[in-house]
């Protein structure tokens, strides 16, 4: 998912839903001292342990709901990526509806946002959704292969604005 979102290339990544790190460690590694971070996560135990692990990047507790709030306060005008960890299928359709908005007011052209998906998550509403509003929402939506030996199998999606 990373290699698909080329980390190397962007200026500032946000990560939704971090959790305890898993995608955190491997964008830690490929970020260069000229490019931003930060990462949104509701669990405050997370949080806490994110900062211990990763005290130079930033991290936020909070919904992704508010990314527009998150990102004025921290001086960022423009996203060029976002990975996002969490599980869409499962979000209430209102928190898809209002992050969704804020990501359309801040994602510069060019951007790309990759998220990954359950393979059972697409017979639930919200999985539903997810899949029709990417369609809309980005000029270019693909999928990566099925990761069969994950506990559920996954996918990731890789979307794309144009330049």
């Amino acid at each position: 998912m990373l290699a698909a979102a080329e980390i190397e290339r962007r200026t500032t990544i946000v990560e939704f839903g971090p959790g305890t790190g898993a995608f955190t460690a491997l964008i830690h590694k490929k970020l260069r001292l000229d490019q931003r971070y930060i990462g949104i996560e509701e669990n405050s135990e997370f949080v806490d342990l994110l900062r211990r692990r990763f005290p130079d990047f930033t991290f936020v507790c909070d919904s992704v709901e508010q990314l527009q709030s998150i990102a004025t306060n921290a001086g960022i005008k423009a996203i060029d990526a976002i990975i996002c960890g969490l599980p869409w299928a499962s979000l209430p359709l209102v928190v898809q509806d209002r992050t969704f908005e804020a990501m359309r007011n801040l994602l510069a052209p060019g951007a790309v946002f990759c998220t990954f998906a359950y393979l059972q998550g697409m017979l639930l509403p919200g999985g539903r959704s997810l899949r029709t509003r990417l369609s809309k929402e980005f000029n270019e939506v693909s999928t990566s292969h099925v990761v069969w030996l994950n506990i559920p199998p996954a996918f990731f999606y890789i979307c794309r604005r144009s330049v």
